[in-house]
């Protein structure tokens, strides 16, 4: 025998003589070494475990299904857009289909409804075309109208004074070297000049007006209260060809005022500025009839 065989003869020696020594109960009792059972179990289970193909692995990882919240919502959100897509299109196929199927005398009925819809809207598209044209033409109207009153004011100012003017005219110089004249000449100076045609008329810086008045004053002539000095220098606006022939009549302005040996001067000019102003004044009593 062996050395080998001898140790485990000797080291199962007191196992065999313990098992001996120990009652039939007790041994019948105790577990079996497991190890052995334990490997073989192992042995089978690998061997029952079948061989998984690529495919049957990824089936398994799919399903069942792990689906987060996120995306169960944004599944249900695709399956109700596509619902909404397919009604439509089906809607639209069922009224195509009952356009393809309907008889000929409802398919001409249908178009001339849609005609009619269409001739309605072609008048209502006139209509409002005729609406605003009626407004372009008012506004049009009432601009032409705020000119024209802008204008209106503009001519009414020169007449009563409240507005400068300017264009062509004459300039009327008196020199009174004796101290003969006097407002009664002045004034029929200014009267010839308003029946000759004068719009504007200004003396040494007083705007003449429908309401102006002359009187005589120690060594002068007073023009609405504001006294005056010689040489007395009219500018006057107005068609010159006119205004000088009106002066220059025999027995009119010019040849009273040389009597009074006065000296006058008339210069036609295409520009005539006249520049002094009278304030607006606020009627007491009269108002407009309008």
């Amino acid at each position: 025998m062996s050395n080998d065989d001898e140790a485990s003869t000797a080291s199962g020696a007191p196992e065999n003589r313990l098992r001996k020594e120990l009652p039939e109960e007790i041994q019948a009792a105790a577990p079996a070494s497991p190890e052995p059972e334990r490997e073989s179990e192992k042995r089978e289970e690998v061997a029952a475990e079948p061989t998984l193909t690529g495919r049957q692995r990824l089936v398994q990882g799919l399903w069942p299904p792990r689906a987060s919240r996120a995306q169960l919502i944004v599944a249900l959100l695709l399956f109700g857009l596509g619902f909404g897509l397919a009604v439509q299109v089906a809607s639209n196929s069922d009224s195509g289909s009952a356009l393809r199927g309907a008889r000929q005398e409802d398919l001409v009925r249908i178009l001339d409804e849609l005609d009619s819809r269409t001739q309605r809207l072609e008048d209502e598209k006139q209509g409002l075309e005729d609406q605003r044209t009626e407004l372009e033409n008012s506004s049009d109207q009432a601009e032409e109208a705020r000119k024209q009153t802008v204008e209106r004011e503009k001519q009414l100012g020169i007449l009563a004074g409240t507005v400068a003017a300017q264009g062509p005219g004459i300039t009327l110089t008196i020199n009174d070297t004796k101290g003969t004249v006097e407002a009664d000449m002045l004034l029929d100076a200014i009267q010839e000049l308003r029946a000759a045609g004068a719009e504007a008329i200004q003396v040494n810086g007083v705007r003449v007006v429908a309401s102006t008045y002359l009187t005589d004053s120690d060594k002068g002539v007073s023009v609405d209260g504001n006294k005056i000095t010689q040489p007395y220098r009219f500018k006057v606006i107005g068609k010159s060809q006119d205004l000088e022939p009106a002066l220059n009549i025999p027995g009119g302005v010019v040849q009273t005022l040389e009597k009074e040996q006065a000296i006058v001067a008339v210069e036609p000019s295409t520009k005539i500025v006249v520049d002094a102003l009278r304030p607006a004044k606020q009627p007491d009593y009269a108002r407009s009839s309008e």
